[in-house]
């Protein structure tokens, strides 16, 4: 068999959904820390229902420094939990909670392999929580 690869892009697909909004649940936080030393929680959102149910639907980060700090109180809003005023929260108290969330396609390239990467990711405004949100599903 010959084939000729000229045409065919190097593209690794994490893309396991189409884009859209999706009520989603947290199902696995892993913690880190960002260059800069502020600690990073890394989210996988689950579809929770519909025809792509339990397909991961993407990733997205709380990043607790002072910059991202806005995002992290108005994520948390949206996933339900009372952000008027102090919390003690871990990133275990995220896992099953549910959000509405816009997901839009991300390319970038690998710097170590060169290739392109596509995912979904969600927008920094991309959430909603369920009793706000009136987007079907």
């Amino acid at each position: 068999m010959q084939v000729d690869f000229s045409s065919i892009e190097d593209v690794e697909s994490y893309i396991s959904i189409p884009e859209g909004t999706y009520r989603s649940r947290v199902s696995e936080v892993r913690t880190s820390l960002t260059r800069d030393g502020s600690p990073r929680w890394a989210m996988r959102l689950e579809v929770v229902e519909g025809e792509f149910a339990g397909r991961t639907a993407g990733w997205d980060s709380l990043v607790w420094s002072e910059r991202g700090l806005p995002r992290v109180k108005t994520v948390l809003a949206c996933l339900g939990f009372d952000v008027s005023g102090p919390l003690d929260i871990d990133p275990d108290d995220l896992l099953g909670k549910q959000v509405s969330a816009d997901f839009i396609p991300e390319e970038h390239e690998d710097p170590h392999s060169g290739r392109k990467l596509t995912r979904l990711r969600v927008p920094y405004m991309g959430y909603r929580s369920l009793e706000r949100d009136d987007a079907p599903f």
